[in-house]
């Protein structure tokens, strides 16, 4: 098969349906950006070579910070239906001549690399799309809601996206659409059907979903959530030494403070112990083994790469990290006034919200070297969840 094959993704629409303030497609699963987990589904492909993402012109930022680490081309700006969106994404193409495209939802983000691969085989025929069976009795009812007839269910298909298409003549079907003012095809096969396009049916897939309602978004968080079953919790502990200065760095926040603190790195004990939580929880070392103090390169290194990084080990074995706990022993500077700057610090290093971190402060009521003022210490509990059989 060629190589030769674009994916436009469409996400211009508003699909404020689903609930929050945001649009469906910038809101996540799993802390990623829906839209983030459809757009790399085919930025992640060996047989796509361009992603052509369709947004609406007024979320640049949103979308900005969902394409975040994909390589991509820069988005369109899509118009009032779908189906000009579709059109703009097509025409951001034209210059680079794709003999195939696939057209895809942004609100279906569980499409698998399998099903993409079955629709570029599929597109041979010039147009192509993914049906699934139809399982529920189907009734055609009038206006009144009585029942006409009941429909052949053997007969039916349930239709998704990625649709197939041979490129030009998609275009050459829109551009036509587009003359003759229709606007009200609400998938590309009616549009290609209309244009008299010979249209087949491959094999979806049932977990290829498409996220409408708050409801869709609940069962796709639980679906999450069932298959990282593996739920894993680990402890950290770190101890620097007060010195010469005036600051020190706690929990990702700088404080001014009358001491400074010893250190390879920044010496933020807080964010030292976090990262011993997550990479025990993980049973993958520590920081010290990770990020030696007797590496020059890690001479004053800011601790929330350290944090960063454990957090993408997490991830790297298609997990998560679902809260942080963080307690800080020490009798000054005081913990109070920064508690909440360094539970969103935390939480941005980390990638999860703010009610998923917890930042607590405690004296040793003047007892060991804490209470004597010679250093701070703090201890960290991390958990995360794993897919079952995660290596």
């Amino acid at each position: 098969m060629t190589g030769n094959v674009a994916a436009v993704v469409v996400a211009g629409g508003r699909g404020l349906r689903a609930g929050g303030d945001l649009p469906k497609q910038y809101r996540t699963l799993g802390n990623v950006p829906v839209l983030h987990q459809s757009l790399a589904i085919f930025a992640s492909h060996a047989e796509i070579r361009w992603v052509q993402p369709v947004i609406h012109r007024d979320d640049g930022a949103l979308y900005a910070e969902a394409a975040k680490g994909l390589d991509i081309l820069p988005p369109a700006f899509g118009g009032a239906t779908r189906q000009a969106s579709v059109r703009a994404g097509l025409e951001a193409l034209a210059a680079r001549a794709p003999e195939i495209v696939l057209v895809h939802d942004a609100a279906r983000p569980f499409a698998s690399a399998a099903l993409v691969s079955r629709a570029i085989a599929a597109a041979g025929r010039g147009a192509a799309i993914p049906g699934v069976a139809v399982t529920d009795t189907i009734k055609e009812v009038d206006g009144a809601g009585a029942v006409m007839r009941t429909l052949d269910r053997a007969r039916l298909r349930g239709i998704q996206t990625p649709q197939a298409f041979a490129f030009d003549a998609l275009l050459a079907a829109h551009r036509t659409a587009a003359a003759a003012g229709r606007d009200d095809f609400t998938d590309d096969a009616a549009l290609a059907e209309w244009a008299g396009m010979a249209v087949g049916v491959f094999e979806g897939e049932a977990g290829n979903i498409k996220l409408t309602t708050a409801e869709d978004f609940a069962r796709a968080q639980a679906r999450e959530m069932a298959a990282l079953g593996d739920i894993r919790t680990g402890n950290g502990y770190d101890v620097h030494a007060f010195a010469d200065g005036d600051h020190v760095w706690l929990g990702g926040v700088k404080i001014a403070h009358d001491r400074g603190v010893t250190g390879h790195s920044d010496a933020d004990v807080g964010l030292h112990a976090l990262v011993d939580a997550i990479l025990g929880a993980l049973a993958d070392g520590d920081i010290g083994f990770h990020f030696p103090p007797s590496d020059p390169q890690w001479k004053g290194a800011s601790s929330d790469r350290f944090l960063r990084f454990a957090v993408e080990r997490v991830a790297a074995r298609g997990g998560r990290v679902v809260h942080l706990d963080l307690t800080i022993v020490c009798e000054a500077p005081k913990v109070g006034p920064h508690r909440d700057a360094m539970r969103a610090r935390i939480a941005e290093i980390a990638g999860i919200s703010v009610d998923r971190v917890g930042v607590k402060a405690t004296t040793s009521e003047k007892l060991g070297f804490t209470g004597r003022r010679e250093g701070i210490a703090a201890m960290a509990t991390a958990t995360i969840r794993l897919p079952w059989g995660a290596a």
